[in-house]
């Protein structure tokens, strides 16, 4: 069987010309060497160098041997790199899911400062609603996902990076407009819009209001929050939003008025979750400190 000591004394040869020298280069003995690269070509059947005492000289069939041992070489190289490269933060490809009451909103506040710090990190974001990323992550399809909790995901780990409470949004001439602190009891539940079923952002909304499914409006359900929020600037009715999401809301209309859900929080929290023998923790931890720092909180313990 060809070994890497092999290609190793055959590339040193070829770059010196020379066995006396590509024996110092590798650090053996000039008849170790040639012994090796003797029982190279007998296993290949092949002559890669014509020698005498003068010089040295590749055969044809040589120099294409060489050419792929060239390629194994730089194979082995990555794979020794591997480890280094782990050590090093973000400095491998990462693919990361986020649910889309988060992406919209915590992406444009994160990217820019990640970019800046970890230039050559090289990321891909997946976007899919929260059982679809428990899903990938336990298959090992992607690194780690951006969830918000509460959500089930047993036998995964979470990391907790960032807290947040709920705003009220309605337009600034309804009749509550005015207050800065609201409660579920004060809200209109008839008018209450909410997302469909099937988006943790509504269970969390439903648990922050300790309300039950049929409370709320029975006025079409959207699948997104942007639409939620055209439907409120739109007079349909009200909804609960992510502290999150109030700083693109505030630029996008003037029409719209958030105010404070006064009841007890936080009302949900976001985390990274991975596999418990994810090898990658520690970029996971480098982007927790990032993105905390970014959204102007502490990372939590």
């Amino acid at each position: 069987m060809i070994s890497l000591k092999q290609i190793h004394y055959a590339l040193a040869v070829e770059k010196t010309l020379h066995f006396k020298k590509a024996a110092e280069a590798c650090s053996v003995s000039q008849s170790a060497l040639s012994t090796a690269l003797g029982e190279l070509e007998k296993q290949l059947d092949i002559q890669i160098f014509e020698r005498d005492n003068k010089k040295v000289l590749i055969t044809p069939t040589g120099r294409l041997f060489l050419e792929r041992a060239k390629k194994i070489k730089l194979e082995v190289d990555s794979l020794y790199q591997l480890n280094e490269n782990q050590n090093s933060l973000l400095s491998h490809p990462m693919t990361i899911g986020v649910i889309p009451t988060i992406g919209p909103y915590l992406l444009p506040k994160v990217l820019p400062a990640l970019r800046r710090q970890y230039p050559d990190f090289k990321l891909t974001i997946i976007e899919e609603q929260s059982h679809v990323l428990v899903d990938l992550i336990r298959k090992g399809e992607i690194d780690t996902a951006i969830l918000a909790l509460p959500y089930p995901h047993s036998g995964l780990l979470s990391f907790e990076f960032f807290q947040e409470d709920f705003y009220w949004l309605t337009r600034k001439d309804s009749a509550q407009a005015s207050l800065d602190e609201i409660t579920s009891a004060e809200i209109d539940q008839s008018k209450l819009m909410l997302l469909k079923d099937g988006h943790c952002l509504k269970d969390h909304a439903l648990a922050a209001c300790q309300l039950s499914n049929n409370e709320q409006s029975e006025t079409l359900g959207a699948t997104s929050l942007n639409t939620l929020i055209q439907m409120v600037a739109g007079r349909m009715g009200s909804t609960l939003i992510p502290k999150m999401a109030l700083s693109q809301i505030e630029s996008q209309s003037d029409e719209l008025k958030a105010v404070h859900l006064n009841e007890p929080g936080p009302h949900r929290r976001i985390a990274f979750l991975s596999r418990p023998n994810y090898v990658g923790v520690q970029n996971i931890e480098a982007l927790m400190d990032l993105f905390a720092k970014e959204l102007n909180c502490k990372k939590t313990d």
